[in-house]
């Protein structure tokens, strides 16, 4: 039975604090400073759900343009779960996003549910999990004669990377990718390939440790490259965590070479026709909020 004081309204940018928040209670991970990138993909695409004062509710829905959306954050506080007011967020995220293809990585468990809404499965991601000490001695020399360069983000021309950048995402991300790869206390670094961005790679920390997102390569080679070298940079002995596609081979391969333990999966779903995306070259996803 809902309540008639409840209302649900946009979020201001200090309440998106307060649902990243619930999702560190929740057990997702989220960075310490991912609220501001969040913010930029579409700053009218998080919803808060109030019961009187009280914020009991979110949802995140971010339209990137007129024919994608994506749907995450979405969380209702424990003590008023199962009483309708998760299916008033839902319903009104998907208004927000009416006529779009939306996207979501939604835990395995409620696949059933969210076909019920329209949702069809892709395929899935994997989350695994490693210690900065498992790479202490992992070799970073590549067999190819070719010239291969890693660079920091920052010398690589943003028109550059946003332009690599768009073949791994249905939609124009602009605003976000270049907030993102400037994170506090962030890595991003590019590789270059005679001369040409080849591929790219952040790590950033998070609330159980460092997570490398996204991690996009045209090889395996070079993506095994850039991952060792993300995680080279992070000074303390801490988790690492990245999110694999399960039908990227390759990816897989690379972190069950390096003994890294799955921890939690994702059912990547959609409303419409599954995106045409490079997942054969996608070795780590963005972010299971936003896509």
């Amino acid at each position: 039975m809902t309540d008639k004081a409840f209302r649900i309204k946009t979020m201001t940018r200090s309440e998106l604090d307060l649902a990243i928040a619930w999702a560190a209670q929740e057990g997702w991970s989220p960075g310490f400073h991912d609220a501001d990138s969040y913010y930029k993909a579409d700053p009218n695409g998080f919803l808060m759900g109030y019961l009187g004062d009280e914020p009991i509710a979110c949802i995140s829905v971010i339209k990137y343009d007129d024919s994608f959306g994506f749907l995450g954050f979405y969380i209702v506080k424990p003590t008023y779960r199962g009483q309708g007011y998760g299916m008033q967020m839902w319903q009104a995220g998907l208004r927000y996003l009416d006529a779009c293809n939306i996207g979501l990585d939604g835990v395995v468990e409620q696949q059933e549910n969210y076909k019920k809404s329209g949702f069809e499965l892709a395929y899935g991601n994997i989350r695994f999990a490693g210690n900065t000490s498992d790479f202490a001695h992992a070799n970073k020399a590549l067999t190819s004669a070719e010239t291969i360069d890693l660079v920091p983000l920052a010398e690589i021309p943003f028109p550059t990377l946003d332009a690599y950048d768009r073949a791994f995402f249905p939609a124009i991300r602009s605003e976000f990718t270049q907030q993102w790869i400037t994170q506090k206390d962030s890595h991003a670094l590019g590789v270059l390939h005679d001369g040409v961005l080849s591929g790219y790679g952040v790590i950033r920390p998070t609330q159980d440790g460092y997570k490398i997102a996204p991690l996009f390569a045209e090889t395996p080679e070079l993506a095994e490259r850039l991952f060792l070298h993300l995680i080279a940079l992070v000074k303390d002995d801490a988790a690492i965590f990245i999110d694999v596609p399960n039908v990227n081979k390759a990816g897989m391969e690379l972190v069950k070479r390096f003994d890294m333990t799955p921890c939690f999966e994702t059912a990547r779903m959609y409303t419409g026709n599954a995106p045409e995306l490079p997942l054969s070259k996608t070795f780590g996803v963005t972010s299971f909020e936003i896509g």
